[in-house]
C-alpha cells in the first residue's frame, strides 16, 4: 500500500463516484472495480461512504472532495493505528440511536450525532447511516464545525460524552 498518493487516489475516486451517480449508475457495488474496492479495503474504507458522498454531491452540492478526503483520512488514520489495519466485523445498530430530535444542553441531533460519529471512527455504521449526512452537515453548520474535526473530536475524547458536549457548547457560543 502506499500511503503517500492516499489523497490523490481518494480523490480520484470520489470524482469517480461523483460522475457514475450523475450518469445514473445506482448502488455501491457498481462504482468501483476489484483494485480500488482492493485500495479502500487497505485503508479501512468502504465503497459505501463514496456512494453516499456522491449522491448527496449530486443531489444536494454537499460534501465536496476536499470534505469528504478530510473525514475519510480521519477514519483511516484510526483504522491504521488503533486498529492496527484490522477491519471490524461489528455494525452498529441504527435502532439504538437516539431519535433525531434527542438534544443535550439545548443542542438537537448532537446526541445521536456522537455515536454515528463513533461508529464511524470504528468502521461500523451501517450501509443505512451516513456520517456527514443533511442533518449533520446542518448541525456542523449551525454551529461552526467542520466535519472532519468533530469526528477527531470525538476521536480524542473517547466515550466520554460531557467533554464532547462541552467542546461543542464552546464552539457554538464562540459563532
Amino acid at each position: 500500500m502506499k500511503h503517500y498518493d492516499f489523497a490523490r487516489q481518494f480523490h480520484a475516486l470520489f470524482e469517480q463516484a461523483v460522475a457514475r451517480y450523475s450518469s445514473g449508475l445506482r448502488g455501491p457495488e457498481k462504482f468501483f472495480s476489484p483494485d480500488e474496492l482492493a485500495f479502500l479495503s487497505a485503508n479501512g474504507l468502504t465503497a459505501q461512504p463514496l456512494y453516499d458522498y456522491a449522491e448527496d454531491r449530486n443531489n444536494y452540492g454537499a460534501p465536496d472532495g476536499e470534505t469528504a478526503l478530510a473525514i475519510e483520512a480521519v477514519r483511516r488514520d484510526y483504522f491504521l493505528n488503533v486498529q492496527g489495519g484490522l477491519a471490524r466485523a461489528v455494525v452498529l445498530d441504527a435502532g439504538t440511536l437516539p431519535p433525531k430530535t434527542a438534544a443535550v444542553r439545548g443542542l438537537a441531533w448532537l446526541p445521536r450525532l456522537i455515536p454515528k460519529a463513533r461508529a464511524k471512527l470504528r468502521g461500523e455504521l451501517p450501509a443505512a447511516l451516513m456520517f456527514c449526512c443533511g442533518g449533520d452537515r446542518s448541525f456542523f453548520q449551525q454551529h461552526d464545525i467542520f466535519p472532519a474535526e468533530f469526528l477527531s473530536l470525538v476521536w480524542r475524547h473517547g466515550d466520554d460524552d460531557a467533554a464532547i458536549v462541552d467542546w461543542v457548547v464552546r464552539r457554538s457560543a464562540a459563532q
